[in-house]
């Protein structure tokens, strides 16, 4: 193992993946274990009395949403509910969010799904708490007044929001993504519960697996790493690459690898709290905001190429992770994508090669290309894209 793990700080030893436990994890109380979801309540009453429970249609149709409700009904919560949140949530979303919050006072903010759930929950806490617009928020602590306390429940393991102290919103008419961030959006406490899992359809549950595969490899490897970053990214990754090909049927996984994917999805989005992220998300996102591809789908698609593409630069480093190399950590992915069904070209999606200048003027601006091993340029994009069509 590298000089840079062998001097990181770590975590304690986690319990295995199919017990229950709750402890500290970074910073956030973590309740982990099938059938959390029922102590909802008791958690959020810790933070309050009167709670704004984020959610999405998605999680209504399943009964999550009515069980989520239930138990913070059981705990004496009140709650004013919004389900409203859209994949990718919008600034529309957030404003929507902040509308239903405000029809009763509220004390705290529960969060209820995937990665969209999460990021606008966040999004709402900066307007109803300090007003303005999501721009006003756009990079880092730019919060003047203190934000409610906030319970997360993630229902997929993918993006890692439920770890992080940023939401991801984009604006409602170019459709770019803002990241807003501030040390108090993070989530006091965090339920994990690898039963929620079960419901989500498989090609959704692929998607958010290579998100978090993605977040565990370019936090690895990025310019910005630390030595805490690397080891819950390698943690992350250890935990994620045994259950991945488990994604594609989430209902019949064994509990184990349910488990595995919710956490080793929970650490890859710490990771990215010191580490930010590099030309895969840098490129993904375009294809997100023009062309409408789900955001795991997008990163899944240029991640082997952008493994070849930093070899050079972090073949150590992919090393750690994967002892073959760069080279066949990226043959390995392309083979996990097929395993999943997800897009391997661009094509696929109905890019053409005239589009590819446009996509990499876009790309090359994105703030995670900064952190990248290797710099990216408009040109390096192209190349990116080319190599993917």
């Amino acid at each position: 193992m590298s000089q840079l793990l062998d001097s990181a700080p770590r975590e304690p030893a986690l319990p295995p993946p199919d017990a229950s436990w709750e402890r500290d994890v970074g910073g956030i109380r973590v309740v982990f274990g099938a059938g959390r979801l029922s102590e909802a309540g008791a958690l959020a009453a810790r933070l309050g009395g009167r709670a704004l429970l984020v959610t999405d249609p998605g999680l209504v149709a399943s009964g999550h949403a009515a069980a989520a409700l239930a138990a913070l009904d059981a705990a004496g919560v009140e709650v004013e509910t919004f389900a409203g949140v859209s994949p990718n949530p919008t600034t529309r979303d957030v404003e929507a969010g902040v509308a239903a919050a405000r029809r009763r006072p509220v004390e705290l903010i529960v969060a209820l799904g995937g990665g969209s759930a999460m990021d606008c929950a966040k999004g709402i806490n900066f307007l109803l708490t300090n007003g303005g617009r999501m721009e006003d928020y756009r990079g880092f602590g730019k919060a003047a007044r203190p934000l409610l306390p906030a319970l997360g429940i993630p229902s997929t393991a993918g993006t890692g929001s439920d770890a992080q102290s940023y939401a991801l919103i984009s604006q409602a008419t170019t459709h770019r993504k803002m990241a807003c961030g501030d040390p108090q959006a993070r989530f006091r406490t965090v339920i994990l519960d690898p039963e929620l899992l079960t419901t989500v359809p498989p090609r959704v549950a692929a998607a958010a697996a290579m998100d978090a595969l993605s977040h565990a490899l370019e936090s690895h490897v990025t310019s910005a790493r630390t030595p805490a970053s690397a080891a819950r990214s390698l943690a992350a990754f250890r935990l994620l690459e045994p259950a991945l090909a488990a994604a594609a049927e989430p209902a019949v996984a064994s509990p184990a690898d349910r488990g595995r994917l919710l956490l080793g999805a929970h650490l890859a989005g710490a990771a990215i709290e010191a580490s930010m992220l590099g030309a895969t998300h840098a490129a993904a996102n375009p294809l997100t905001a023009r062309f409408g591809v789900p955001h795991g789908e997008a990163v899944g698609l240029l991640l082997p190429a952008v493994i070849r593409y930093n070899a050079p630069a972090a073949e150590a480093l992919y090393r750690e992770l994967w002892p073959a190399g760069g080279a066949a950590l990226a043959a390995w992915v392309e083979r996990l994508r097929r395993e999943l069904g997800l897009p391997a070209r661009l094509a696929e999606l109905g890019v053409a090669p005239a589009q590819l200048p446009a996509l990499a003027a876009e790309a090359s601006a994105e703030w995670t290309g900064r952190y990248n091993p290797r710099p990216v340029d408009r040109r390096a994009c192209e190349e990116l894209y080319a190599s993917a069509l």
